[in-house]
């Protein structure tokens, strides 16, 4: 049975961190900030960046801290797990990106720095970016929430996620895949599954009330408890606050950890928290720039490394 969780992620310094106009139609969370200037934004990034990468490491997960480059400019190079994920059999996928800028994220040096210096092994790279000539997109696990022991790949079909390609992952992974349609408090399709959903060992954070119908509500619920997790089921605001987009780590004691920022944390009722710190030690660090001008948070942040290492 596969992991549902690894002690090491990938994480990418920024350099030019700011609002990405490219982004912004399809992401309801993102706020172009014009009270600062470019200069303070990555200067408020690159504090939270290092102050979130400090607080895993410290927690015993290993951090592999890359440096983004100023050229190309890449203003969300700081969400690697768009662009890659790093499977358990050695396989490594390339994603279709929505914003051409965003494109340019993709970086092969990255993957043989994996290899060269810090040992993991790469079989195979699955590279899907083909898909957009076609207008079709799968921005990684943003799109979507890997259940990796039950192989199945949970999709929120938005702009940023085509069923198409999900399809065509999923044939290739041998997963199966589950689909569906949720949406935030104003009716907008929520632009990755990821802000509404996130998948711990024995735990599942969803915002059940974000799916549009009654029946997909239901079906989802029982899909979540069948896979043997407790639910944590958030509101509209909890999402807003970035509660379920958290992750869940392993550390190098083998003992599980919740990634998550700040205001995720504060985003939780007690009684939520406390069901969550059954399951795991929570981790946390504020990134409000983030959060506010690129519209993501913690899980953003984070590309599983799932690949195995060279002995």
């Amino acid at each position: 049975m596969l992991k549902q969780t690894t002690s090491s992620v990938l994480m990418i310094r920024p350099v030019a961190f700011t609002f990405n106009k490219e982004t912004a139609s399809s992401n309801a969370f993102q706020y172009h900030a014009t009270n600062f200037t470019e200069k303070e934004i990555q200067l408020k990034a690159l504090y939270e960046f290092e102050n979130f990468a400090e607080n895993l490491t410290a927690a015993g997960i290993e951090v592999v801290a890359v440096d983004d480059t100023l050229k190309p400019h890449t203003p969300d190079s700081i969400s690697p797990n768009n662009w890659i994920t790093m499977h358990h059999d050695g396989t490594v996928v390339l994603y279709p990106m929505q914003a051409a800028n965003r494109r340019l994220e993709r970086r092969k040096d990255i993957i043989d720095l994996l290899q060269k210096k810090y040992k993991f092994t790469v079989k195979e790279v699955i590279d899907l970016s083909h898909h957009e000539k076609k207008g079709k997109y799968l921005e990684g696990t943003g799109s979507i929430v890997f259940d990796h022991p039950n192989k199945i790949a949970y999709a929120n079909i938005s702009p940023r996620t085509s069923e198409i390609v999900l399809k065509e992952l999923c044939q290739k992974l041998k997963y199966d895949y589950y689909i569906f349609h949720a949406s935030d408090a104003k009716g907008v399709p929520i632009y990755h599954t990821n802000v509404m959903l996130s998948l711990g060992d024995k735990v599942a954070i969803v915002c059940l009330e974000s799916l549009k119908e009654a029946s997909q509500r239901n079906e989802m619920e029982k899909k979540l408890k069948a896979s043997g997790r407790e639910i944590i089921n958030l509101n509209f605001q909890q999402i807003a606050f970035f509660a379920a987009n958290i992750l869940q780590l392993t550390n190098h004691k083998k003992e599980p950890v919740f990634a998550m920022s700040h205001q995720a944390f504060c985003g939780f009722s007690q009684e939520q928290a406390g069901v969550l710190s059954k399951y795991g030690k929570l981790v946390y660090a504020p990134m409000p720039a983030f959060e506010r001008i690129g519209g993501g948070s913690a899980r953003c942040m984070l590309a599983e490394v799932f690949l195995p290492k060279k002995k």
